[in-house]
């Protein structure tokens, strides 16, 4: 008896620990679906939700009157092709600034990049050239001298009747030969820039006209070759300049021979300058598909050779496109997009081509929307509603 009596107790014990883990399992769970609730006097912000639809660019927003919508306006105007390009010389403009004589370089008094004057000296070259040109010059000097003579005399002897007429001819062609010769050599120093009377083993060498040296083939002690090239320098005028400009063959459709472009130089963006198509190149560039676009500009004197500026061409027709207020595009992983009201609270993100900005803080769309199209009036404020 005393061992079914044991038996009993342990069963009512353990019967009794089962119970008890029992009561305070409901009791956690009923007490963590009440901190789930809210509790009944809430007063906290209300925060709106967004319920995406199984399409990722829908939403459904509670509250959907907090983003004001504005309507697609309406702009009209030529298609426009922008393009860079590079300042360069015309080469209709470049002037050679050879040496007259063979030689060695014995002073640069002008370097590359310099404005220089017409008659300006450039450089000195020390000639041999020179020598042989005064030594003929010499020997045709003593030639027309005794020429002269001989012809005095013959005219003498002409006149008293000791010689033939003949012989007064051949006389007069000799004088006539020996001034040739003798114009002939003064010429020739005189191109090698050597005055006859005050002869000098030094060839200066001037500017021929006005510009910028754009070319420099020369060094002290180099040698040089007469009207050869390469030329020692070379002087390209700046008042009027050519403006090279890559065009892609998809877009050569916009550019025309004897039209104007406007032209934004990088340094000065808020001067507008008009340049004259006056070629466009035969040959693409095999790699990038390009033609070359020469533009011809006058230049105010803010151009320098080598500069960066932007061209844009327009073309015939107009085109109709639509305006939005700047802040109604959103500008997201290298794409431009507007959010679109679909009613009763959805809205769609629709992706746009964004264009030029407008007067009035308004801003081209060039594709994915039309006037009259209603959208968001400002993206980023529903976007961060989403994110949220």
């Amino acid at each position: 008896m005393s061992l079914r009596r044991s038996n009993r107790k342990h069963s009512a014990a353990i019967e009794a620990v089962l119970c008890l883990a029992m009561a305070l399992t409901a009791s956690g769970c009923g007490a963590r679906a009440t901190a789930a609730d809210p509790a009944d006097g809430d007063t906290g912000p209300k925060t709106g939700k967004v319920v995406p639809q199984m399409d990722a660019n829908n939403f459904k927003v509670e509250h959907a009157e907090r983003f004001p919508l504005a309507t697609a306006g309406t702009h009209t105007a030529a298609p426009e092709l922008e393009v860079t390009g590079v300042v360069s010389p015309d080469v209709s403009r470049q002037i050679p600034a050879p040496s007259p004589a063979s030689g060695r370089v014995v002073e640069i008094d002008a370097r590359l990049g310099d404005e220089v004057k017409k008659g300006q000296l450039l450089f000195k070259v020390r000639s041999t050239d020179i020598a042989g040109a005064y030594s003929d010059y010499q020997k045709a000097v003593k030639n027309e001298q005794l020429a002269k003579i001989q012809l005095d005399r013959a005219k003498l002897l002409f006149d008293n009747g000791a010689i033939p007429k003949s012989a007064l001819e051949i006389a007069q062609n000799t004088e006539d030969d020996a001034q040739v010769d003798l114009t002939t050599t003064i010429e020739h120093l005189h191109l090698l820039g050597v005055d006859p009377d005050h002869p000098s083993g030094i060839v200066d060498v001037y500017s021929p006209a006005p510009g910028i040296i754009t070319d420099q083939e020369i060094a002290i002690a180099s040698g040089v070759q007469a009207l050869t090239p390469p030329n020692p320098f070379t002087i390209s005028d700046a008042s009027n300049v050519w403006i090279l400009c890559d065009v892609y063959e998809n877009d050569l459709a916009q550019v025309r021979l004897g039209e104007y472009a406007e032209i934004r130089l990088n340094a000065y963006p808020n001067r507008v300058l008009k340049g004259r198509i006056s070629n466009i190149g035969q040959i693409l560039d095999p790699n990038l598909h390009t033609a070359k676009v020469r533009l011809q500009v006058e230049n105010p004197g803010l151009m320098r050779f080598g500069m960066f500026v932007t061209a844009a061409f327009h073309g015939l027709n107009a085109q109709t496109h639509a305006t939005v207020p700047a802040t109604a595009i959103l500008h997201l992983h290298d794409r431009d997009w507007v959010y679109a009201p679909l009613g009763d609270g959805h809205f769609r993100r629709l992706e746009v081509a964004g264009g030029d900005m407008l007067p009035g803080n308004q801003q081209e769309v060039t594709a994915g929307l039309k006037p009259g199209d209603r959208v968001v009036a400002n993206a980023l404020i529903l976007q961060n509603t989403v994110e949220q």
